[in-house]
């Protein structure tokens, strides 16, 4: 069976091609990991089962906390908590664990942060109410500043005993502002009027990540490719992106929602973002995830066998019952 087969990430094998992707579980009392996430965490690996646990968005910058109880990357002292949560996943067998670094951008909560939310624009994010007060533009020293944060996360990750480091491009939080033209109104380099410039931030993350973590780590980004809405970005976008990603350096195109975040308006079916995932496999040299309404292995071996994907993500099945793997994987 496909599932079954091995996966090369770079310098990296997966034992195999179902993986856990990134769900929050808003449990980190003041950023900082505890015994109940790890239990969280080494239930779903246990036996090895799962190929690979993307675990849950932290945050780079206490700026960008997307809610109160979210797990930080932002300070050294961070990286014991993260260690023992890797090293607990390591211990039940052979399963891959990658860190998922974010910063919320305008999804920021204020009251949370203390600060204003910032942004690429002074632009209301499109699932956000008229009467929020919208969030400051960023200047490009404040966005030089973010990118070494970006980095600084990824060395404490690799510190930690992360096998890989994902950036969270997704799901409409600050890097994803940057890609969408709902969100990204600048008239600069990091501008709206081309493609390139609406991923000058990202490329200049990816860069400034391998520049720390060198050039073996894994690395991924998930990316929210297309906002499937009016005015949007497209898949053809999507396809473009992901291909200087690679040119950049990433190791793994994990695939998305944009502005709706991990939902397709309209669509519940397995692999519901498979028409981007399957256009970007086809056009990139590295493995690209695919997440989306996936319930069963039956369905994520379809996805994998018809080309949508090189990797399946089971997410809510997973996140509402620990003993998935086992039953599904191990039959």
């Amino acid at each position: 069976m496909k599932w079954k087969e091995p996966l090369s990430i770079h310098h990296l094998t997966l034992t195999n091609r179902i993986v856990m992707p990134p769900m929050a579980t808003r449990s980190a009392s003041h950023g900082y990991i505890d015994d109940e996430i790890c239990k969280y965490y080494q239930k779903r690996a246990e036996k090895g089962y799962l190929g690979l646990i993307i675990t849950e968005h932290m945050y780079i910058d206490k700026q960008g906390k997307a809610d109160p109880n979210q797990i930080s990357i932002s300070r050294n002292c961070d990286i014991a908590g993260l260690r023992q949560l890797t090293k607990g996943i390591h211990r039940e067998g052979s399963t891959r664990v990658f860190a998922q670094i974010n910063h919320a951008g305008s999804m920021a909560d204020p009251i949370v942060t203390r600060q204003q939310a910032v942004g690429p624009s002074p632009v209301l994010h499109p699932r956000q109410k008229q009467s929020q007060v919208p969030p400051r533009e960023l200047s490009v020293e404040e966005i030089q500043v973010l990118v070494a944060e970006y980095a600084a996360a990824a060395g404490r990750a690799k510190a930690a005993g992360y096998d890989g480091v994902e950036i969270h491009a997704a799901h409409g939080y600050l890097l994803n502002q940057f890609y969408s033209p709902l969100t990204n109104h600048r008239n600069d380099a990091y501008g709206c009027d081309t493609l390139e410039k609406r991923i000058h931030f990202h490329l200049q993350v990816i860069h400034a990540i391998r520049m720390v973590v060198g050039t073996a780590y894994p690395l991924a980004i998930r990316f929210g490719g297309c906002d499937y809405q009016p005015g949007g970005s497209t898949i053809n976008e999507a396809v473009e992106a992901a291909k200087l990603f690679v040119t950049a350096g990433v190791d793994l195109i994990d695939v998305s929602g944009g502005m709706n975040f991990f939902i397709r308006p309209d669509h519940t079916e397995p692999g519901y973002f498979r028409d981007m995932s399957s256009a970007i496999r086809h056009n990139v040299s590295v493995p690209v995830l695919l997440t989306g309404g996936v319930q069963t292995v039956e369905e994520a071996e379809d996805l994998l066998v018809t080309g949508s994907a090189d990797m399946i993500g089971v997410g809510r099945a997973i996140f509402k019952d620990p003993g998935w793997p086992e039953r599904e994987l191990g039959k």
